[in-house]
Order: structure tokens, then sequence, then C-alpha cells
């Protein structure tokens, strides 16, 4: 009888010992992985909200003109109201900040395969930062058109370039793509109506 309740402590300490070595190490993997999953999440937030930055440049511009000289200008009848930007542009640049993330994941982070995509969607961002400035800062319609032109080129050059590493980021792009067309639509029309007299 003795011995059975030797031989049953013995099995409860192993148990113990293994439960306990278990959680040891389950303890220390959780550790190892927290930061990199902070990391991620910090890369996720960090990355979606680039964009806004200049959004938020652009957007203090476009307030004290859009009261001013762009109420003199002639503009399209199918025009979107001026209440719609800021929501579609909040919307676009969550979009595309996200899907930058996504293809900065699939790659492993800032690579030499992420060169072209990234590299791209670094020049569409600034092209995209610069209309804002030379359109309604400048008052530069022709060069905003040309300026227009080119955005739209690299955004559809950027899509092309993730389609192979991530069709989700890529739709993520289709929209800002659409709104681009109708935005050089816009920009051609309001130059066309206002070039003589509204240019400076």
């Amino acid at each position: 009888m003795t011995d059975v309740r030797k031989r049953l402590k013995k099995i409860k300490i192993n148990q113990v010992t293994s439960l306990q070595g278990f959680q040891r190490v389950e303890s220390s993997q959780l550790k190892e992985l927290k930061p990199e999953s902070t990391n991620m999440w910090l890369s996720m937030i960090g990355m979606t909200a680039l964009p806004h930055l200049g959004g938020l440049y652009g957007g203090y511009i476009t307030r004290k003109e859009v009261k001013t000289w762009y109420q003199t200008l002639k503009k399209p009848s199918w025009r979107p109201p001026n209440a719609a930007f800021p929501v579609v542009w909040t919307c676009l640049y969550t979009g595309m900040g996200y899907g930058s993330y996504l293809i900065w994941k699939e790659l492993g982070g800032f690579t030499e395969d992420a060169v072209v995509p990234l590299g791209l969607y670094g020049l569409q961002l600034a092209l995209n930062w610069a209309w804002t400035p030379i359109f309604f800062g400048a008052h530069k319609m022709k060069l905003a058109l040309f300026e227009i032109i080119l955005l739209t080129g690299t955004v559809g050059a950027t899509m092309v370039s993730w389609y192979s590493i991530n069709r989700t980021a890529t739709l993520l792009l289709a929209p800002y793509l659409s709104w681009l067309c109708v935005a050089t639509t816009l920009n051609y029309c309001i130059w066309r109506d206002n070039r003589e007299d509204k240019e400076e």
C-alpha cells in the first residue's frame, strides 16, 4: 500500500513538473511573439495613416480656396458636391495605406523585392500630395491636369506591380483609380472652361 502511494505521489510530482515546464515554455513563447505582434500592429497603423498626412495638409489649402477662388470657377453640372470630397478621400487614403501594408508584409518588409511595388506606391503618393498645392494653392489648372494624368498612370502601374503579390491590396486601389478618372475629367473641364481668365 505504501509503495502504491509513493508511486502515485511521484506521478503527481511529475505531472506538476511537466505542467510547470509547459507553462514556462508557453510563457517564453508568448514573450517572444508579443514584440513581433506589437511591431506588426504599429506598422499596420502607421502605413494606413501615412497617406492621411498629406491629405490633412491638402485639406487645409482646399478649405480656404473652396470658399474664394474655386467658388468663382465655371464647373460642370455633374461634379460631385464639395462635401463628398473629404469623405471619399478619407476612405481612399485608408484603403491605399492598408494595401501598402499588405504588400510590405507579404514581401517581408522593405526588401529588394519591394523596391518596385513600394517605390511606385511612394511615387504616386507624392504626386497625390502635390496636386492640391498646384491646383488650389498655385491656381495652375493646366499643370495640375498634366500632374493628375501622370498620377493616374502611376496608380495603374502600381496596381499592375501589386497584382501578383496580393490581390486584396490591388483591389483596394481600384476605387482610387476610378475616382482619379473622375477627378482628371473634372480638372480638364474646369481648365477648359476657365483657362482664359481664371488661371494665374
